[in-house]
């Protein structure tokens, strides 16, 4: 599962050929979660709530990079890595 971005000790990863709807996976600390890409909605796990702000303000931010990275993984294809949060 390859490592798309880094920020504020947030980890986010996007699988290859992953099960819809399209989503990305956080860590931080002990945390794991997945978040929609179209909304930015908590799919599965928890993360603290800071963290999921950040998250989630990222994926609005991002959005139109974070879908061109799903396509790409969808088709087993390399991904690019996207901009941290500033």
């Amino acid at each position: 599962m390859p490592q798309i971005c880094y920020f504020y000790g947030i980890t986010i990863y996007i699988q290859f050929l992953d099960h819809n709807p399209p989503h990305i996976h956080a860590v931080y600390q002990s945390f794991k979660a997945q978040y929609s890409i179209s909304d930015a909605k908590l799919l599965r796990g928890k993360m603290p709530n800071k963290a999921d702000q950040l998250i989630c303000e990222w994926i609005k931010i991002r959005k139109s990079e974070l879908t061109a990275d799903w396509d790409l993984a969808k088709a087993g294809k390399p991904v690019y890595p996207v901009s941290p949060l500033e």
